[in-house]
């Protein structure tokens, strides 16, 4: 895909970033397609995981502080992937996975970011994005909370500070996520500040 048929409209071009559409082949035995151009006769030949992706221009982004009792801080891959797979259950990520994010054009070691609960200093909130420098777009690419921790503001302090690294690197921020998920993340990112969302199913061939 050529950047300026994805800049026109980041969300309705690819249901991924402008870096790993082009790094990444969709898989023989998938299709991609936008809600525009979904079909419910694909069901019988595919099964559907809906995806939505929104857009965050970076013009406002909200200064939350962090609760009392919390600390922004760094943390290692191994605190990342643990506590990544320790906070879903279909996801989940090895630390060589992570190694290999690392080794990425997109990463930036200031995008990785964790709060921890003083009381134990354990990774209770955690955060990685990316950053496309050739077309300035940020991606969030994994954003969690632990379970005992949510509805407490953590998942905002997240996403914001995220932004506010990402604001004079880069125009626009992107992320995606599973539409069934009961967590609810795309309400957590609209109040954020993301709009423009777009739907995407992944379909994947039966067998």
């Amino acid at each position: 895909m050529d950047k300026q048929t994805y800049l026109l409209n980041p969300t309705g071009a690819s249901s991924l970033s402008f870096w790993k559409t082009n790094a990444f082949d969709i898989p023989a035995h998938m299709r991609v397609v936008s809600d525009d151009d979904f079909s419910e006769a694909l069901l019988h030949d595919y099964t559907d995981e809906p995806y939505f992706k929104l857009l965050h221009d970076l013009k406002k982004i909200d200064t939350i502080e962090l609760p009392e009792g919390f600390v922004m801080t760094q943390g290692s891959t191994g605190e990342f992937a643990a506590h990544i797979n320790a906070c879903y259950e279909r996801e989940g990520v090895t630390v060589k996975e992570l190694e290999q994010y690392q080794a990425r054009p997109v990463y930036d070691a200031n995008l990785w970011i964790c709060i921890r609960d003083t009381s134990s200093m354990d990774v209770v909130a955690s955060g990685i994005a990316e950053l496309d420098r050739d077309i300035r777009e940020g991606t969030l690419e994994w954003i969690q909370v632990s379970n005992d921790y949510r509805h407490t503001g953590l998942g905002s302090c997240i996403v914001n500070e995220l932004l506010s690294r990402l604001k004079d690197k880069a125009d626009f921020v992107t992320v995606s996520g599973r539409v069934n998920n009961e967590t609810q993340p795309e309400k957590l990112y609209e109040q954020c500040g993301f709009s423009d969302k777009t739907i995407w199913h992944i379909l994947t061939r039966k067998t």
